[in-house]
């Protein structure tokens, strides 16, 4: 065949004569330009990873320094007092070199030193700058001079146009906080979810563990937070993610939707081919460092960027005790699945990237592919669904050696994995609700066999040019992969565009190989496995109860009318809608980020509090608005006093958390933190921020809105409630629970959210909102030809 003869860079045939040699000019051309790539590459990562080094300085200031010593010199003063000479005693040179020779030799090591000690300096002066959080508990609008100053000394020791990790040797380290400041903020949080005796009982055990085992645990978590960049990143990620032997699928892998009212083709193919380009341009900027590091809004105070090292080339691999995250440095192709099929997408030819036209040329090539999967091909990728032993055990059984671990290392090697569906997803047809609720439950389990949930991402195409995503939890969190989503959706329809047909721009060229079918062999005890792991996952699935809720009564501005903390906001509706739903309060999960420290991943806010509680039962209880209104401001108050704790380091439950698995490492019981950790989250939520909001133009192009994502449900008898707030006017909420517990009903849960949230904006608003015309907007976007 064509591409197997493009594949051989040259052949040979021994005959009589001698050896018959024949080159491929057309193959070692490309085996050339691949190689000059590759090199350029690393020639480039290298000149980061300088850049990066000398960081806030830039590389071209030692020579400035070097020509200032050496005039400084040339006036005859010593700026060194007398380190050049001393340098220059013990310099290790030929006597052949002259006097004068050795003198410059040793002014450009003693400015070497100097500008090596200038870096130190003021890394250490930033890193002390960075350290300081006081800026976050001032009140909002109003900025102390101390904050001001701060902020420009900030900015002065930033440099100019810092790269992705420019600011990671500047971050200061999670602190460690004290043991009777953490006991106590958590008794403060379970007191009210507790009876007195309950209370009194996990007092007891508490002052117990503070006066003992809690200072010899908390020796040895000081101690590594000395020696590691962040005592509580590689646990987390090694207990709670890699160490969990039940199904990624549901339980930790989250999604995330495209535009809400917008399919910008509904071409599959080409919608594969821009979405997938603008991949690959991301990764680009990604690899070249070119993506602005991510700050806290007003202030730009800088974020960790550590977590982006894994978004692309990144597997998780399937252990029996534990699993493991392998990351590759690069990939130049991704692996798709369609109809049951695999294949290998390469996604560069002759040293370049594919253009979009020749990525849809590509996977239309696929989807034309009519040949069928051999046995136990079509549901293979349930084996990731499903739990993680069996999978460790069947990966080590059949696919260590031979085609099958060929194919495996050609999935798990790839740039991502792309998933080519024959439905048609999205908010359309006559009920555009219950679309939009299937449409998340496809992105988030699918059949259970058409996703590889291993891979650090999954691409959704569907069969009418919606897309999506489906992202492994632990190598980073949501954040991090809305990020590239974000790029990826608005690159897609604001740079890339469509002809007038629906399909990518640009031409094909000739000479593309076509993608290569990936070959098993599966053999029969290997299939029946496939089928357990899918009944399992198949249950889960099943079970999964999703609504997908837009918001366009109102959003952010009329909140911010309110002088209220959105976030806070919508924390305290979601108490009042929990209340109304359980009658009762709940546990709840907050996701908040400790990305200010390096490493930093996420901190639990605990939003359940004795004052959104208290204000809660005095509404249900008929006080006064203006009982209410104080009571809602005190409440929200306190949340946002939570929040800033748990950004800032003092958050309860990653401590306790540390506490515990050294606990373990030492042999040591604990009934306290046993308890604690051993405490049931009904009502897990999360806050997906939209970050880079310069990308969207939500005035010209309202109806390019995007929905945001979600996870499942944390508790068999909770809800997990993701949300997004969109411009002024929209919020967008995502919420699980499980069909088997009697108690939970995601649609019943997001009416009373919503209620929950125009029922506050009624309450503190001076003005009676009318939801009426925006509802009308909503019913009219929704009835769109997508």
């Amino acid at each position: 065949m064509a591409e197997a003869h493009q594949a051989v860079a040259f052949q040979f045939t021994i005959t009589p004569e001698g050896i018959d040699l024949q080159l491929s000019h057309q193959a070692l051309r490309q085996v050339y330009l691949s190689g000059l790539r590759s090199w350029k590459k690393r020639v480039t990562r290298l000149k980061n990873n300088v850049i990066t080094g000398v960081y806030p300085a830039s590389p071209s200031s030692w020579l400035f320094v070097v020509i200032a010593i050496l005039a400084t010199m040339y006036t005859r003063s010593d700026p060194s007092m007398g380190l050049i000479a001393k340098i220059q005693e013990h310099l290790p040179v030929s006597d052949s070199l002259s006097v004068q020779c050795r003198t410059v030799v040793s002014a450009v090591l003693f400015s070497t030193l100097l500008w090596f000690s200038l870096i130190f300096t003021m890394r250490l002066c930033l890193k002390q700058l960075l350290s300081y959080h006081g800026w976050m508990f001032e009140q909002h609008g109003k900025v102390s001079n101390t904050t001001k100053i701060w902020a420009a000394m900030v900015r002065i020791f930033s440099g100019r146009q810092p790269l992705l990790y420019s600011y990671q040797g500047s971050l200061p380290n999670l602190p460690v906080p004290a043991v009777k400041d953490t006991v106590k903020r958590y008794l403060e949080s379970a007191r009210l979810l507790m009876s007195d005796a309950e209370y009194e009982r996990m007092t007891t055990l508490a002052k117990e563990f503070e006066s003992s085992l809690g200072n010899r645990l908390q020796w040895y978590l000081k101690l590594k937070a000395m020696w590691a960049s962040n005592y509580v990143s590689d646990w987390w990620e090694e207990y709670v993610y890699l160490r969990g032997r039940g199904p990624l699928m549901v339980n930790s892998n989250y999604y995330g939707m495209d535009f809400l009212y917008v399919t910008p083709t509904p071409i599959q193919a080409a919608r594969a081919g821009n979405t997938l380009h603008a991949c690959l341009l991301y990764r680009r900027k990604l690899n070249r460092e070119e993506i602005k590091p991510s700050r806290v809004p007003v202030l730009n105070v800088p974020l960790c960027a550590a977590q982006c090292e894994r978004i692309f080339n990144t597997t998780r691999i399937p252990g029996e005790e534990t699993d493991s995250l392998i990351h590759w440095q690069d990939s130049e192709y991704v692996a798709v699945f369609h109809r049951g099929r695999y294949f290998r997408l390469w996604l560069y030819h002759a040293g370049r990237m594919l253009s979009p036209r020749e990525i849809e040329h590509q996977i239309q090539h696929i989807l034309d592919d009519p040949s069928p999967p051999v046995p136990g091909e079509a549901k293979l990728a349930a084996l990731t669904a499903g739990d993680r032993i069996p999978w460790a055990q069947a990966r080590k059984e059949f696919f260590s050696s031979g085609v099958n671990k060929r194919s495996l290392d050609c999935i798990e090697k790839a740039a991502f994995f792309v998933a080519l569906d024959d439905d048609e997803q999205g908010m359309m047809g006559d009920d555009p609700a219950g679309n939009l609720d299937r449409y998340a439950k496809s992105l988030l389990h699918g059949k259970c066999y058409d996703r590889w949930f291993d891979k650090s991402f999954t691409v959704v195409l569907y069969k009418n040019g919606k897309n999506g995503l489906n992202a492994e939890h632990s190598w980073a969190d949501a954040p991090i992969m809305a990020h590239v989503w974000e790029y990826v959706m608005t690159t897609d329809c604001f740079q890339l565009g469509y002809t007038e047909e629906g399909h990518c721009k640009g031409d094909v060229a000739s000479s593309l190989p076509p993608p290569t079918r990936l070959t098993w062999d599966i053999p029969a005890e290997c299939q029946e496995r496939i089928e357990r792991s899918l009944a399992v996952a198949q249950t889960l699935a099943d079970d999964v109860d999703f609504h997908v809720l837009p918001i366009q009564d109102f959003g952010k501005g009329a909140i911010k009318k309110c002088k209220i903390s959105p976030d806070a906001f919508i924390q305290i509706a979601l108490q009042l809608a929990y209340y109304r739903n359980r009658g009762s309060f709940t546990l709840t999960y907050e996701a908040s980020m400790t990305r200010l420290f390096r490493e930093g991943r996420t901190e639990t806010v605990r939003s359940c509090t004795s004052e959104s509680c208290t204000f809660v039962r005095a509404l249900e209880g008929g006080e006064s608005k203006e009982v209410c209104r104080h009571l809602f401001r005190t409440a929200a108050e306190k949340h946002q006093h939570l929040y800033r704790m748990a950004m800032t380091g003092g958050g309860i439950d990653r401590h306790l958390f540390c506490l515990y698995i050294v606990s373990k490492y030492l042999g040591e019981e604990s009934p306290f933190l046993k308890e604690v950790l051993s405490e049931t989250w009904r009502l897990s939520t999360s806050q997906t921020p939209l970050q880079q909001v310069e990308l969207f133009d939500f005035v010209n192009h309202p109806d390019y809105t995007t929905c945001g994502g979600g996870f499942g449900p944390v508790a068999d008898d909770g809800y997990g409630v993701s949300y997004i707030i969109i411009g002024e006017n929209m919020i967008n909420l995502h919420i699980s629970c499980k069909h088997s517990c009697p108690q939970t009903d995601s649609h019943k849960f997001g009416a009373d959210i919503k209620k929950a949230l125009v029922d506050l904006l009624e309450l503190m608003s001076p003005e009676k909102q009318d939801p009426s015309r925006a509802e009308q907007n909503h019913l009219k976007n929704s009835k769109k030809d997508l």
